[in-house]
């Protein structure tokens, strides 16, 4: 079970927001290529500053929330308004792996932290979905299969963000939470290679 299976519902809530979207000429290439700049700008944020003024902590909650609506305003306006291209399709992914790297990394801010643990994640996070985006070159879907999709992932970031902000969280806690993430980013390919392969078999049949 993953927070995408919710997908369907907010995209429901968000549908009028992106028809006003395209209506101003917005494209989903655009607001892909938004939200990377603006995760990245509040990963430096975060990694500068949060340490001295910790209330900072909560735009990784409040950033990661938004972005989530942001790529699934991205999605909608590709696929209902025939925006869908190669490199919209190029940039969807890279642009994904790249922020949620940053925004990850960003907690190596907190003071005392294991850089492994963090590391780890990035690269776990990475593999996840280049194992997701594999199943397209086996005759299968893209694959989002969790445990550890990436809503999942900003969930918990988002919460460890909350945590750092009021002080119920520290580096033991960032250490061992993003080590366990990425454990499950681990089950999380090889879920998707076994799915993506069982489907691409049975789509032969």
């Amino acid at each position: 079970m993953s927070i995408y299976a919710l997908k369907g519902r907010f995209q429901d809530l968000l549908r009028p927001a992106v028809g006003g979207l395209h209506r101003a000429g917005i494209t989903a290439n655009v607001v892909t290529v938004a939200a990377a700049v603006v995760s990245l700008l509040v990963a430096v944020v975060v990694w500068c500053c949060a340490p001295q003024q910790p209330l900072l902590y909560l735009a990784l909650p409040l950033w990661m929330l938004l972005r989530m609506a942001l790529n699934a305003v991205d999605g909608m306006l590709a696929r209902e308004f025939g925006q869908q291209s190669r490199l919209g399709a190029y940039l969807n992914e890279l642009c994904d792996v790249v922020a949620d790297a940053a925004l990850y990394l960003s907690l190596l801010s907190v003071p005392g932290v294991r850089p492994e643990a963090l590391w780890l994640l990035a690269w776990g996070a990475a593999l996840s979905e280049y194992a997701g985006v594999l199943g397209l070159m086996v005759g299968a879907s893209r694959r989002y299969d969790g445990p550890m999709g990436k809503s999942d992932r900003a969930f918990v970031i988002g919460l460890l963000g909350l945590l750092l902000a009021f002080g119920w969280a520290g580096a033991l806690t960032v250490g061992g939470v993003a080590a366990a993430m990425a454990l499950l980013c681990g089950v999380t390919a090889v879920n998707r290679v076994r799915r993506g392969l069982k489907e691409a078999a049975t789509a032969q049949r």
